[in-house]
Protein backbone atom coordinates (compact mmCIF):
# COMPACT_ATOMS: atom_id res chain seq x y z
CA UNK A 1 0.00 0.00 0.00
CA UNK A 2 1.41 3.37 -0.53
CA UNK A 3 1.69 6.10 1.48
CA UNK A 4 -1.79 8.39 0.15
CA UNK A 5 -3.56 5.08 0.66
CA UNK A 6 -2.46 4.49 4.30
CA UNK A 7 -3.39 8.11 4.99
CA UNK A 8 -6.98 7.56 3.25
CA UNK A 9 -7.20 4.59 4.94
CA UNK A 10 -6.76 6.44 8.46
CA UNK A 11 -9.05 9.10 7.08
CA UNK A 12 -11.77 6.92 6.50
CA UNK A 13 -11.74 5.03 9.50
CA UNK A 14 -11.67 8.19 11.13
CA UNK A 15 -15.78 8.13 9.89
CA UNK A 16 -16.38 4.84 10.66
CA UNK A 17 -16.92 5.10 13.77
CA UNK A 18 -19.20 2.75 14.94
CA UNK A 19 -21.39 4.57 17.15
CA UNK A 20 -21.95 7.02 14.10
CA UNK A 21 -23.21 4.08 11.62
CA UNK A 22 -26.91 4.22 10.75
CA UNK A 23 -29.44 2.64 12.75
CA UNK A 24 -31.09 -0.39 11.05
CA UNK A 25 -34.95 -0.72 10.99
CA UNK A 26 -35.15 -3.79 13.78
CA UNK A 27 -32.78 -1.65 15.75
CA UNK A 28 -35.59 0.79 16.26
CA UNK A 29 -37.50 0.63 19.61
CA UNK A 30 -38.68 3.74 20.70
CA UNK A 31 -42.26 4.34 19.85
CA UNK A 32 -45.05 6.87 20.21
CA UNK A 33 -45.29 6.49 23.67
CA UNK A 34 -42.13 6.22 24.59
CA UNK A 35 -40.86 8.96 23.20
CA UNK A 36 -44.14 11.46 24.35
CA UNK A 37 -42.68 9.47 28.33
CA UNK A 38 -39.14 10.70 27.04
CA UNK A 39 -40.30 14.56 26.21
CA UNK A 40 -42.29 14.47 29.67
CA UNK A 41 -38.84 14.31 31.10
CA UNK A 42 -37.27 16.32 28.83
CA UNK A 43 -39.48 18.98 29.26
CA UNK A 44 -39.84 19.50 32.88
CA UNK A 45 -36.46 21.07 33.12
CA UNK A 46 -35.74 23.82 35.61
CA UNK A 47 -34.01 26.08 33.92
CA UNK A 48 -36.93 27.34 31.89
CA UNK A 49 -38.44 28.75 35.00
CA UNK A 50 -35.68 31.51 34.03
CA UNK A 51 -38.10 32.20 30.74
CA UNK A 52 -41.06 32.56 32.80
CA UNK A 53 -39.48 34.82 35.74
CA UNK A 54 -38.41 37.20 33.09
CA UNK A 55 -41.63 37.19 31.00
CA UNK A 56 -44.10 37.84 33.46
CA UNK A 57 -42.28 41.22 34.47
CA UNK A 58 -43.96 42.51 31.36
CA UNK A 59 -46.59 40.03 30.35
CA UNK A 60 -49.82 38.94 32.08
CA UNK A 61 -50.08 35.61 32.39
CA UNK A 62 -52.59 34.58 29.71
CA UNK A 63 -50.32 36.32 26.86
CA UNK A 64 -47.03 34.86 28.46
CA UNK A 65 -48.84 31.17 27.93
CA UNK A 66 -49.66 32.27 24.39
CA UNK A 67 -46.30 33.36 24.02
CA UNK A 68 -44.67 29.86 25.41
CA UNK A 69 -46.88 27.85 22.90
CA UNK A 70 -46.17 29.70 19.96
CA UNK A 71 -42.64 29.62 20.53
CA UNK A 72 -42.77 25.94 21.80
CA UNK A 73 -45.33 24.63 18.47
CA UNK A 74 -43.17 26.79 16.33
CA UNK A 75 -39.29 24.99 17.32
CA UNK A 76 -41.51 21.72 17.97
CA UNK A 77 -42.05 21.69 13.67
CA UNK A 78 -38.33 22.52 13.48
CA UNK A 79 -37.89 19.36 15.53
CA UNK A 80 -39.66 16.79 13.49
CA UNK A 81 -38.82 18.56 10.15
CA UNK A 82 -34.89 18.09 10.76
CA UNK A 83 -36.05 14.49 13.02
CA UNK A 84 -36.93 12.78 9.34
CA UNK A 85 -33.16 12.85 8.54
CA UNK A 86 -33.08 10.16 11.37
CA UNK A 87 -36.44 8.53 10.54
CA UNK A 88 -35.48 7.82 7.65
CA UNK A 89 -31.93 7.27 7.01
CA UNK A 90 -31.05 6.26 10.36
CA UNK A 91 -28.50 8.77 10.56
CA UNK A 92 -27.12 10.97 13.44
CA UNK A 93 -26.85 14.88 13.49
CA UNK A 94 -22.91 15.06 12.92
CA UNK A 95 -22.98 12.40 10.48
CA UNK A 96 -25.42 14.35 8.12
CA UNK A 97 -23.97 17.23 9.01
CA UNK A 98 -21.17 16.21 6.40
CA UNK A 99 -23.66 16.93 3.33
CA UNK A 100 -23.87 20.56 4.17
CA UNK A 101 -20.64 21.32 5.72
CA UNK A 102 -18.25 18.87 4.72
CA UNK A 103 -16.12 15.51 6.31
CA UNK A 104 -14.19 18.14 8.23
CA UNK A 105 -16.16 21.25 8.05
CA UNK A 106 -19.15 19.52 10.15
CA UNK A 107 -16.76 19.29 13.12
CA UNK A 108 -17.21 23.06 13.65
CA UNK A 109 -20.95 23.95 14.07
CA UNK A 110 -20.90 20.04 15.40
CA UNK A 111 -18.76 21.34 18.41
CA UNK A 112 -21.06 24.59 18.82
CA UNK A 113 -23.89 22.14 19.29
CA UNK A 114 -22.01 19.80 21.11
CA UNK A 115 -20.56 22.61 24.04
CA UNK A 116 -24.00 24.33 24.10
CA UNK A 117 -25.68 21.14 25.51
CA UNK A 118 -22.81 19.96 27.74
CA UNK A 119 -23.38 23.47 29.50
CA UNK A 120 -26.95 22.75 29.69
CA UNK A 121 -26.16 19.03 31.37
CA UNK A 122 -24.06 21.46 33.70
CA UNK A 123 -26.84 23.84 34.53
CA UNK A 124 -29.32 21.02 35.47
CA UNK A 125 -26.87 18.94 37.45
CA UNK A 126 -26.07 22.41 39.33
CA UNK A 127 -30.17 22.16 39.85
CA UNK A 128 -30.60 18.79 40.72
CA UNK A 129 -27.12 18.96 42.71
CA UNK A 130 -28.91 21.87 44.72
CA UNK A 131 -31.93 19.69 45.81
CA UNK A 132 -29.74 17.38 46.60
CA UNK A 133 -27.81 18.82 49.30
CA UNK A 134 -30.87 19.67 50.61
CA UNK A 135 -32.63 16.60 51.30
CA UNK A 136 -28.93 15.58 52.61
CA UNK A 137 -29.35 18.38 54.89
CA UNK A 138 -32.73 17.89 56.01
CA UNK A 139 -31.56 13.84 56.78
CA UNK A 140 -28.01 14.41 57.90
CA UNK A 141 -27.01 18.16 58.57
CA UNK A 142 -24.73 17.55 55.18
CA UNK A 143 -24.45 20.52 53.60
CA UNK A 144 -21.13 20.62 50.67
CA UNK A 145 -23.69 21.22 46.96
CA UNK A 146 -20.30 20.96 45.00
CA UNK A 147 -19.76 17.36 46.00
CA UNK A 148 -23.24 16.65 45.55
CA UNK A 149 -22.84 18.11 41.89
CA UNK A 150 -19.06 16.05 41.07
CA UNK A 151 -21.58 12.68 42.63
CA UNK A 152 -24.57 13.67 40.70
CA UNK A 153 -22.90 14.61 37.47
CA UNK A 154 -21.09 10.99 37.52
CA UNK A 155 -24.37 9.00 38.29
CA UNK A 156 -25.93 10.19 35.18
CA UNK A 157 -23.16 9.89 33.02
CA UNK A 158 -23.02 6.11 34.03
CA UNK A 159 -26.41 6.20 33.09
CA UNK A 160 -26.58 7.34 29.58
CA UNK A 161 -23.15 5.01 29.20
CA UNK A 162 -26.05 2.33 29.58
CA UNK A 163 -27.16 3.19 25.96
CA UNK A 164 -30.65 4.25 24.45
CA UNK A 165 -33.01 2.29 25.75
CA UNK A 166 -32.14 2.77 29.51
CA UNK A 167 -32.85 6.54 29.00
CA UNK A 168 -35.95 5.54 27.99
CA UNK A 169 -36.95 3.29 30.84
CA UNK A 170 -35.34 5.63 33.59
CA UNK A 171 -37.93 8.37 32.12
CA UNK A 172 -40.71 5.99 32.00
CA UNK A 173 -40.54 5.60 35.89
CA UNK A 174 -39.63 9.52 36.57
CA UNK A 175 -42.40 11.27 33.68
CA UNK A 176 -45.60 10.46 35.96
CA UNK A 177 -43.85 11.52 39.55
CA UNK A 178 -43.05 14.96 38.01
CA UNK A 179 -46.18 15.53 36.63
CA UNK A 180 -47.31 15.71 40.37
CA UNK A 181 -44.13 17.51 41.55
CA UNK A 182 -44.91 20.43 38.71
CA UNK A 183 -48.92 20.67 39.92
CA UNK A 184 -47.91 20.78 43.99
CA UNK A 185 -45.49 23.69 42.72
CA UNK A 186 -47.55 25.74 40.58
CA UNK A 187 -50.65 25.41 43.58
CA UNK A 188 -48.24 26.12 46.53
CA UNK A 189 -46.37 28.85 45.10
CA UNK A 190 -49.72 30.10 43.45
CA UNK A 191 -51.18 30.20 47.06
CA UNK A 192 -47.90 32.08 48.59
CA UNK A 193 -48.50 34.62 45.24
CA UNK A 194 -52.01 35.41 46.22
CA UNK A 195 -50.86 35.68 49.63
CA UNK A 196 -49.19 38.46 49.12
CA UNK A 197 -52.63 40.22 47.16
CA UNK A 198 -51.09 39.32 43.51
CA UNK A 199 -53.49 38.14 41.41
CA UNK A 200 -51.89 35.24 39.23
CA UNK A 201 -53.62 35.81 36.25
CA UNK A 202 -53.81 39.06 36.02
CA UNK A 203 -50.26 40.35 37.84
CA UNK A 204 -47.61 42.33 36.04
CA UNK A 205 -44.62 43.77 37.61
CA UNK A 206 -44.11 46.29 34.57
CA UNK A 207 -46.83 46.43 32.48
CA UNK A 208 -46.42 47.77 28.42
CA UNK A 209 -48.52 48.57 25.82
CA UNK A 210 -48.76 48.30 22.06
CA UNK A 211 -45.23 47.78 19.96
CA UNK A 212 -43.66 47.19 23.34
CA UNK A 213 -46.27 44.48 24.08
CA UNK A 214 -45.32 42.90 21.18
CA UNK A 215 -41.88 42.69 22.05
CA UNK A 216 -41.87 41.49 25.25
CA UNK A 217 -44.00 38.32 23.51
CA UNK A 218 -41.54 37.97 21.02
CA UNK A 219 -38.70 38.02 22.97
CA UNK A 220 -40.36 34.85 25.19
CA UNK A 221 -41.29 33.29 22.12
CA UNK A 222 -37.60 33.53 20.76
CA UNK A 223 -35.81 32.55 23.68
CA UNK A 224 -38.45 29.17 24.21
CA UNK A 225 -37.32 28.57 20.62
CA UNK A 226 -33.54 29.38 21.54
CA UNK A 227 -34.21 27.02 24.88
CA UNK A 228 -35.08 24.00 22.33
CA UNK A 229 -32.53 25.16 19.49
CA UNK A 230 -29.80 22.70 20.54
CA UNK A 231 -32.22 19.80 20.03
CA UNK A 232 -34.03 20.85 17.24
CA UNK A 233 -30.85 20.90 15.21
CA UNK A 234 -30.04 17.67 16.80
CA UNK A 235 -32.96 15.41 16.63
CA UNK A 236 -31.65 12.95 14.18
CA UNK A 237 -29.15 11.67 16.81
CA UNK A 238 -32.55 10.98 18.95
CA UNK A 239 -34.98 10.17 15.66
CA UNK A 240 -33.06 7.11 14.35
CA UNK A 241 -33.91 5.40 17.06
CA UNK A 242 -37.66 5.72 16.76
CA UNK A 243 -39.87 2.94 15.28
CA UNK A 244 -41.22 3.79 11.77
CA UNK A 245 -43.32 1.56 9.17
CA UNK A 246 -40.87 0.31 6.02
CA UNK A 247 -41.82 1.32 2.61
CA UNK A 248 -44.34 4.40 3.74
CA UNK A 249 -44.27 7.19 1.52
CA UNK A 250 -46.54 9.04 3.28
CA UNK A 251 -44.07 11.87 5.56
CA UNK A 252 -46.77 12.31 8.52
CA UNK A 253 -47.24 8.38 9.14
CA UNK A 254 -43.41 7.97 8.29
CA UNK A 255 -43.28 10.07 11.05
CA UNK A 256 -45.75 9.42 13.53
CA UNK A 257 -43.39 8.57 16.50
CA UNK A 258 -42.48 12.29 16.61
CA UNK A 259 -45.50 14.49 16.12
CA UNK A 260 -47.11 13.66 19.67
CA UNK A 261 -43.93 14.49 21.79
CA UNK A 262 -42.55 17.07 19.50
CA UNK A 263 -46.14 19.05 18.66
CA UNK A 264 -48.02 17.96 21.94
CA UNK A 265 -46.30 16.70 24.66
CA UNK A 266 -43.43 18.76 24.09
CA UNK A 267 -45.10 22.76 24.02
CA UNK A 268 -47.66 21.20 27.12
CA UNK A 269 -45.04 20.86 29.46
CA UNK A 270 -42.66 23.11 28.24
CA UNK A 271 -44.77 25.86 28.79
CA UNK A 272 -46.07 24.61 32.08
CA UNK A 273 -42.67 25.01 33.78
CA UNK A 274 -42.92 28.61 32.21
CA UNK A 275 -46.04 29.20 33.84
CA UNK A 276 -44.34 27.92 37.06
CA UNK A 277 -41.58 30.06 36.39
CA UNK A 278 -43.71 33.38 36.85
CA UNK A 279 -45.65 32.52 39.47
CA UNK A 280 -42.06 30.94 41.51
CA UNK A 281 -41.37 34.91 40.62
CA UNK A 282 -44.29 35.79 41.91
CA UNK A 283 -44.08 34.40 44.99
CA UNK A 284 -40.47 34.96 45.34
CA UNK A 285 -38.93 37.76 43.51
CA UNK A 286 -36.88 34.80 41.63
CA UNK A 287 -37.00 32.04 39.28
CA UNK A 288 -34.79 29.74 41.66
CA UNK A 289 -37.24 27.15 42.09
CA UNK A 290 -35.22 25.47 44.88
CA UNK A 291 -35.16 28.33 46.95
CA UNK A 292 -39.03 28.26 46.30
CA UNK A 293 -39.79 24.81 47.49
CA UNK A 294 -37.75 25.42 50.73
CA UNK A 295 -39.84 28.63 51.32
CA UNK A 296 -42.72 26.84 50.92
CA UNK A 297 -42.22 23.36 52.36
CA UNK A 298 -40.21 21.84 54.95
CA UNK A 299 -38.65 18.54 56.61
CA UNK A 300 -39.81 15.31 55.40
CA UNK A 301 -42.24 16.80 52.88
CA UNK A 302 -40.15 19.33 51.34
CA UNK A 303 -36.84 16.41 50.59
CA UNK A 304 -39.27 14.10 48.68
CA UNK A 305 -39.65 17.59 46.20
CA UNK A 306 -36.69 18.17 46.38
CA UNK A 307 -35.97 14.46 45.55
CA UNK A 308 -38.39 15.30 42.28
CA UNK A 309 -36.52 17.84 40.93
CA UNK A 310 -33.67 15.38 41.14
CA UNK A 311 -35.33 12.98 38.63
CA UNK A 312 -36.35 16.04 36.34
CA UNK A 313 -32.62 17.25 35.73
CA UNK A 314 -32.03 13.71 35.31
CA UNK A 315 -34.48 12.75 32.85
CA UNK A 316 -33.78 15.82 31.07
CA UNK A 317 -29.75 15.49 30.96
CA UNK A 318 -29.71 12.34 29.69
CA UNK A 319 -31.96 12.25 26.70
CA UNK A 320 -31.54 16.29 25.67
CA UNK A 321 -28.15 16.81 26.30
CA UNK A 322 -25.72 14.10 27.34
CA UNK A 323 -26.70 11.93 24.33
CA UNK A 324 -26.09 14.33 21.53
CA UNK A 325 -23.12 15.75 22.46
CA UNK A 326 -21.60 12.60 23.45
CA UNK A 327 -22.68 11.32 19.88
CA UNK A 328 -20.69 14.51 18.51
CA UNK A 329 -17.90 14.38 20.52
CA UNK A 330 -17.44 10.63 19.27
CA UNK A 331 -18.07 11.33 15.84
CA UNK A 332 -14.83 14.38 16.00
CA UNK A 333 -12.54 11.81 18.23
CA UNK A 334 -13.24 9.35 15.62
CA UNK A 335 -13.27 5.72 16.42
CA UNK A 336 -10.51 5.73 19.08
CA UNK A 337 -13.30 8.02 20.92
CA UNK A 338 -15.89 5.27 21.81
CA UNK A 339 -19.39 6.71 22.73
CA UNK A 340 -18.94 6.38 26.51
CA UNK A 341 -15.41 8.64 25.77
CA UNK A 342 -17.62 11.31 24.25
CA UNK A 343 -20.18 10.71 27.68
CA UNK A 344 -17.33 11.73 29.51
CA UNK A 345 -16.06 14.79 27.75
CA UNK A 346 -19.76 15.89 27.87
CA UNK A 347 -19.39 16.11 31.92
CA UNK A 348 -16.40 17.64 32.09
CA UNK A 349 -17.45 20.75 29.42
CA UNK A 350 -20.26 20.66 31.50
CA UNK A 351 -18.64 21.52 34.29
CA UNK A 352 -15.76 23.43 33.79
CA UNK A 353 -18.69 26.12 32.30
CA UNK A 354 -19.37 26.96 36.01
CA UNK A 355 -23.30 26.53 35.00
CA UNK A 356 -23.54 28.10 38.59
CA UNK A 357 -22.47 31.24 37.37
CA UNK A 358 -24.10 30.57 33.55
CA UNK A 359 -27.53 30.37 34.97
CA UNK A 360 -27.34 34.35 36.04
CA UNK A 361 -27.12 35.28 32.26
CA UNK A 362 -29.42 32.58 30.87
CA UNK A 363 -32.43 34.98 29.08
CA UNK A 364 -29.65 36.90 27.27
CA UNK A 365 -27.74 33.94 26.12
CA UNK A 366 -30.82 32.36 25.07
CA UNK A 367 -31.42 34.86 22.43
CA UNK A 368 -27.81 34.08 21.13
CA UNK A 369 -27.95 30.49 20.99
CA UNK A 370 -31.20 30.28 18.73
CA UNK A 371 -30.09 32.37 16.40
CA UNK A 372 -27.18 30.85 16.04
CA UNK A 373 -28.30 27.43 16.00
CA UNK A 374 -31.76 27.43 13.88
CA UNK A 375 -29.31 29.01 11.25
CA UNK A 376 -27.70 25.32 10.92
CA UNK A 377 -31.66 24.43 11.21
CA UNK A 378 -32.48 26.43 8.27
CA UNK A 379 -29.02 24.94 6.44
CA UNK A 380 -30.40 21.26 6.82
CA UNK A 381 -33.70 21.94 5.74
CA UNK A 382 -32.55 23.75 2.81
CA UNK A 383 -30.30 20.74 2.20
CA UNK A 384 -31.97 17.94 2.79
CA UNK A 385 -35.78 19.17 1.21
CA UNK A 386 -34.67 21.41 -1.05
CA UNK A 387 -32.09 20.61 -2.66
CA UNK A 388 -31.82 16.75 -2.68
CA UNK A 389 -35.31 16.28 -1.67
CA UNK A 390 -34.63 13.73 0.99
CA UNK A 391 -31.95 11.61 -1.20
CA UNK A 392 -28.99 11.16 0.55
CA UNK A 393 -25.39 9.27 -0.69
CA UNK A 394 -25.31 7.59 2.48
CA UNK A 395 -22.64 5.38 2.19
CA UNK A 396 -20.46 8.13 0.81
CA UNK A 397 -20.68 10.19 4.11
CA UNK A 398 -18.15 7.68 5.61
CA UNK A 399 -16.04 7.93 2.59
CA UNK A 400 -12.57 10.48 3.15
CA UNK A 401 -12.12 11.17 -0.34
CA UNK A 402 -15.51 11.06 -1.51
CA UNK A 403 -19.08 13.09 -2.54
CA UNK A 404 -18.82 15.46 0.58
CA UNK A 405 -15.30 15.70 0.86
CA UNK A 406 -15.40 19.02 -1.23
CA UNK A 407 -12.43 21.08 -1.10
CA UNK A 408 -10.16 20.21 1.67
CA UNK A 409 -13.46 18.62 3.61
CA UNK A 410 -15.14 21.86 3.55
CA UNK A 411 -18.94 22.99 2.38
CA UNK A 412 -17.85 26.52 1.84
CA UNK A 413 -21.33 27.08 1.01
CA UNK A 414 -23.07 25.88 4.71
CA UNK A 415 -19.99 27.12 6.54
CA UNK A 416 -20.62 30.70 4.94
CA UNK A 417 -24.65 30.26 4.97
CA UNK A 418 -23.84 29.56 8.89
CA UNK A 419 -21.61 32.32 9.81
CA UNK A 420 -24.27 35.09 8.10
CA UNK A 421 -26.99 33.75 9.26
CA UNK A 422 -25.94 33.54 13.07
CA UNK A 423 -24.62 37.58 12.44
CA UNK A 424 -27.81 38.71 10.95
CA UNK A 425 -29.99 36.95 13.55
CA UNK A 426 -28.18 38.81 16.64
CA UNK A 427 -28.64 41.50 14.60
CA UNK A 428 -32.26 41.01 15.49
CA UNK A 429 -32.41 39.38 19.00
CA UNK A 430 -36.06 39.87 19.37
CA UNK A 431 -36.83 37.26 16.36
CA UNK A 432 -33.55 35.69 16.28
CA UNK A 433 -34.21 32.06 15.99
CA UNK A 434 -36.72 32.79 13.08
CA UNK A 435 -33.93 35.02 11.30
CA UNK A 436 -31.56 32.65 11.83
CA UNK A 437 -33.62 29.93 10.03
CA UNK A 438 -34.87 31.82 7.74
CA UNK A 439 -31.58 33.67 6.42
CA UNK A 440 -29.74 29.74 6.76
CA UNK A 441 -32.16 28.01 4.11
CA UNK A 442 -32.07 30.65 1.90
CA UNK A 443 -28.89 31.26 1.18
CA UNK A 444 -27.71 27.60 1.69
CA UNK A 445 -29.91 27.03 -1.15
CA UNK A 446 -28.44 29.61 -3.41
CA UNK A 447 -24.82 29.22 -2.50
CA UNK A 448 -25.32 25.65 -2.84
CA UNK A 449 -27.36 25.49 -5.92
CA UNK A 450 -25.95 28.21 -7.87
CA UNK A 451 -22.41 27.81 -7.27
CA UNK A 452 -21.08 24.92 -5.04
CA UNK A 453 -22.71 22.35 -6.58
CA UNK A 454 -21.58 23.12 -9.91
CA UNK A 455 -18.04 22.93 -8.49
CA UNK A 456 -18.82 19.39 -6.51
CA UNK A 457 -21.62 17.77 -8.63
CA UNK A 458 -24.07 15.53 -6.15
CA UNK A 459 -24.69 12.04 -7.29
CA UNK A 460 -28.50 12.59 -5.37
CA UNK A 461 -29.01 15.75 -7.03
CA UNK A 462 -27.74 14.87 -10.56
CA UNK A 463 -29.24 11.38 -10.76
CA UNK A 464 -32.48 11.37 -8.40
CA UNK A 465 -33.42 8.10 -7.92
CA UNK A 466 -35.50 7.00 -4.83
CA UNK A 467 -34.49 3.20 -5.13
CA UNK A 468 -30.54 4.37 -4.93
CA UNK A 469 -31.02 7.14 -2.48
CA UNK A 470 -33.91 6.72 0.12
CA UNK A 471 -34.04 4.52 3.15
CA UNK A 472 -36.71 3.62 5.07
CA UNK A 473 -39.22 4.90 2.41
CA UNK A 474 -37.93 1.82 -0.15
CA UNK A 475 -37.51 -0.32 2.93
CA UNK A 476 -33.85 -0.14 2.87
CA UNK A 477 -31.66 0.19 6.22
CA UNK A 478 -28.50 1.58 5.42
CA UNK A 479 -25.58 -0.94 6.34
CA UNK A 480 -21.58 0.73 5.81
CA UNK A 481 -18.91 -1.14 4.33
CA UNK A 482 -16.16 -1.74 7.24
CA UNK A 483 -13.35 -3.49 4.86
CA UNK A 484 -10.36 -1.77 4.84
CA UNK A 485 -9.54 0.22 1.37
CA UNK A 486 -6.66 -1.28 -0.89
Amino acid sequence: MSNDGRKGQASNDYLKSPDLFPIAHEDRKIGVIGFGVIWVGMAIVLAAFAIGAAGIVNLSMPLLIVAALVGSILIGIFMVVIGDIGVEHGLSFPVYMRAPFGTIGTHIPSFVRAFTASCWFGINTYFGSAAINGILNILFGFDNWFICFIVFAALQLFNVSLGIKSIERFADLAAPIIILISIWMYIALSGEAQAQGKEVWAWVEMPTSGFGTFTAFMIVAMAVMGFWATLAADMPSLSRFFKAPKNERNWIKRNKSQLLGSLVVQPIFNTLMIVIGAVCYMATGSGDPVNALQQSAGGIILAILLLMIVLAQWSTNTSANVVPAATIFSNIGGPKVPFWVGVVFAGIVGTVVQPWSLFEILNSVLLIVGGILTSIVGILFADYYLLRKRRVNVTELYEANGQYRYMGGMNMAGLISWVVGGVIANMYPTYSSLIGFAVGAALYYVLAKYWWFKKYPQAEIEHPDDSQYLGLTVGRSWVIDETPEK
